[in-house]
């Protein structure tokens, strides 16, 4: 049942963009840059999921690999989502990027990406801090992430349908403030008291 859930939750927004009728005055390159940035949304929902072992069946181990591959994917849209936007409007684009674009949501769309960035990096230098420090480190920007994803997002009027789309960004804050309190204050402080 969780599995469909979270199947239902990511996917319905998807399949609604699809359905869009904005897509029709919009070039391959926008259209496959925008789902990137619909998918990346989406994958935020499931990385907090997996980093937590939430979902029933792999197993904690396995659930934990999938986070890294997740984690791929989620820099890899966000690449594809620059640069379709870039190769459908450079100008716009750069300006985002350098943070002088009259639209808000480009701010948050650049700290979103900067985020994922960092946080790709802090996995590939994990070995280089203690992993107490590391958690916290990369904890606190994957949250910069998702707040930022989050905020782009509900900003821009698109392909995503409204409601699909606040009931996934609302999913993907829940589950990630959700995960964040269980595994760095409550299962510590279970672990405490036994």
């Amino acid at each position: 049942m969780t599995w469909v859930g979270l199947g239902v939750a990511v996917s319905v927004p998807v399949v609604l963009a699809a359905m869009s009728p904005f897509l029709a005055y919009r070039n391959l390159p926008y259209i496959v840059g925008g789902f990137a940035g619909i998918l990346c949304l989406a994958l935020l929902l499931v990385q907090p999921l997996l980093a937590a072992a939430y979902l029933p069946g792999p197993g904690r181990a396995r659930e934990r690999g999938w986070h890294r591959w997740v984690g791929i994917a989620i820099v890899i849209c966000t690449v594809l989502h620059i640069g379709g936007l870039f190769v459908t409007s450079p100008p716009d684009t750069l300006d985002a990027l350098l943070l002088v674009s009259p639209t808000p949501f480009s701010v948050y769309g650049v700290t979103a990406m900067w985020g994922v960035f960092a946080t790709g990096l802090l996995v590939l230098m994990r070995r280089r801090f203690g992993l107490a420090l590391w958690r916290v480190i990369h904890n606190s920007v994957a949250l910069v992430v998702v707040f930022a994803t989050v905020i782009h997002a509900l900003q821009i009027e698109g392909a995503m349908e409204p409601v699909s789309k606040w009931a996934l960004c609302i999913a993907v804050v829940a589950a990630s403030l959700y995960t964040m309190v269980d595994l760095r204050l409550l299962r510590p402080l279970m672990r405490r008291r036994s």
